[in-house]
């Protein structure tokens, strides 16, 4: 059985194609128009050992809040959908790594009920073109 799905979003500010297959290669093809988002996704799908495509034609003009948030919602229908009903694989998870100045932590539940527990600090900084606030937009979803 695959576990993959694709979507289309298409909404005022943004349209966005993607699709995701769970057990790929770890093989991306991301362009967003924030260099720094689409080096971001590339690990995830390159450490995660999944394949994913995202394509976002955004209001970048304005910034990239509806750019991050859409894609954000795209990649969870992506993996609510490759999911299905999520049997053979376990509810809970627990991960952490180290990676240049950061400890990212994060534990999962994928039980349906939405719950999220931020701890960081943003001060208006950027990378690149991408503004550090716009991460609490991408894990709310």
């Amino acid at each position: 059985m695959s576990r993959s799905a694709s979507t289309e979003r298409n909404t005022k500010e943004t349209k966005i194609k993607g699709s995701i297959e769970l057990d790929g290669k770890g093989v991306s093809d991301i362009s967003t128009g924030i260099g720094f988002l689409d080096h971001m996704l590339d690990l995830l799908a390159r450490h995660s050992g999944m394949d994913l495509m995202i394509r976002c034609d955004g209001d970048l003009n304005v910034d990239g809040h509806h750019t991050t948030e859409d894609i954000g919602i795209v990649i969870g229908k992506l993996l609510a959908e490759a999911l299905g009903e999520k049997r053979g694989i376990n509810r809970y998870g627990f991960s952490s790594i180290p990676m240049d100045e950061a400890l990212a932590q994060c534990s999962l539940d994928i039980s349906g009920r939405p719950f999220l527990v931020l701890q960081a600090e943003f001060g208006g900084e950027y990378v690149g073109e991408f503004a550090t606030e716009l991460v609490e937009e991408f894990c709310l979803l």
